[in-house]
């Protein structure tokens, strides 16, 4: 049984600012544990909600650079509409993080629950779990009642009898978790711990905290100029090149590969690696997303002109060696993302957490060791102009002082073009 508080529980909130802000209230278990949280937009306003919008804050809480702050390993609640549902946009998110909540149909319910069927069938397939209000033990919502992963008993609008009766009918009729929402009192949180209820969620046990997404995003100019090639059918190549010359394109497709659940496990190896994974639909869907919202900067900052240098500069080095191609790719990634904690905002070591880099990348940003380590701070000798360091290391790779000018000047020339 749960043991409510003898009163509310003070919870702080962060101050807003500008920015996207994000609300979240915690779902708990019966021993007061967060198993999830809800979402919600504070960014926009109720009528501003829209089909897209949905996975806008889904995919920004995910995104989000202070992930392990907002939401931890917790589950992410997102309210949909039944147009998100059909949308695109689902692509981008990883079912295993993500519970979609699907709205009752009103007055129109009759004759629309069997339409909907498929959509809500081919989402459950995919792994998507669904969360249904209490709506769903009406007999007319019984074809999705099998769909259902949580059902939401909402305490606003159901008095005490009708809650008990329906919690013993959903524990005979499906296997849903129930999860009591709105729950204002301790007589509430009392009655539906009794009646068998594990879930809860409700002012009297967390208010909506509002927190402030750390988000970096490209440039409108970059976006367009993405969705230009993945219209025309560019090559990979092509794609890829636009990409590695923007430091924020970089970290943003590496994050929506981590945050899609298409990750591997021995990690993102290249750009050209996550390019691959992603696939033009996902591209075209996130690009088009950003685009539609206008959630894109207005210029590149300098830092990312700084990271896209050291990460070409390290390339090229690495190419003049005649070493495999994954080690200039590694190379690459080492130096952009070593120069990403002044555009972040947060300490390297998240970085490279929220990016499921390589070990051997890892081993280089976070510590300087093994070749790319040497690598990076050859690049650091070369940024500070710091002669002797550089010469050292240099002779050290191998590295001639032409290849040393050689790869300075294509490194300014292509941070240039970002």
């Amino acid at each position: 049984m749960y043991t409510a508080p003898t009163s509310p529980p003070n919870v702080t909130q962060s101050s807003p600012s500008a920015g996207a802000l994000i609300a979240r209230q915690a779902i708990v278990n019966v021993e007061g544990r967060v198993i999830g949280h809800e979402l919600f937009n504070r960014s926009r306003n109720h009528s501003a909600h829209t089909a897209a919008s949905d996975m806008l804050l889904a995919l920004t809480a995910l995104s989000h650079a202070g992930v392990d702050e907002l939401l931890g390993d917790t589950l992410i609640f997102v309210n949909c509409t039944h147009e998100s549902l059909v949308e695109g946009h689902l692509s981008l998110l990883n079912p295993d993080k993500v519970i979609l909540e699907v709205p009752p149909l009103g007055h129109t319910a009759a004759e629309e629950v069997k339409t909907r069927l498929p959509t809500l069938q081919t989402l459950h397939d995919r792994g998507f779990r669904l969360a249904f209000s209490h709506t769903v033990l009406e007999s007319t919502y019984s074809p999705w009642l099998p769909l259902a992963d949580f059902i939401k008993l909402d305490l606003s609008v159901l008095p005490a009898d009708q809650v008990t009766v329906l919690t013993k009918y959903a524990a005979r009729q499906t296997k849903a978790q129930l999860i009591a929402e709105k729950i204002e009192t301790a007589t509430q949180l009392e009655l539906l711990s009794n009646l068998g209820v594990k879930l809860f969620q409700g002012y009297w046990l967390s208010r909506p905290q509002l927190v402030e997404a750390k988000l970096l995003f490209p440039t409108a100019n970059a976006v367009t100029h993405l969705l230009q090639l993945l219209r025309n059918q560019a090559s990979s190549q092509d794609i890829e090149a636009l990409v590695k010359r923007d430091a924020v394109l970089s970290f943003n497709l590496l994050r929506l590969a981590v945050t899609s659940g298409l990750c591997p496990e021995d990690g993102l190896q290249s750009i050209e690696h996550v390019i691959r994974l992603l696939g033009s639909n996902r591209l075209t869907c996130w690009a088009s997303l950003l685009q539609n919202f206008r959630v894109t900067s207005d210029a590149t900052p300098p830092a990312a002109r700084n990271a896209v240098r050291y990460g070409r500069f390290m390339e090229l080095i690495a190419q003049t060696q005649q070493l495999p191609q994954s080690v200039s790719d590694h190379a690459f990634l080492v130096g952009t993302i070593s120069q990403l904690q002044e555009l972040l905002d947060i300490p390297l070591a998240a970085i490279v957490d929220l990016l499921h880099m390589p070990q051997s990348v890892q081993d280089a940003v976070l510590r300087q060791e093994g070749y790319l380590g040497a690598l990076l701070r050859l690049t650091q000798a070369s940024e500070l102009g710091e002669m002797a360091d550089m010469l050292n290391s240099a002779s050290g790779l191998r590295v001639t002082q032409k290849q040393l000018v050689d790869a300075r000047g294509q490194a300014e020339e292509w941070a240039e073009m970002a």
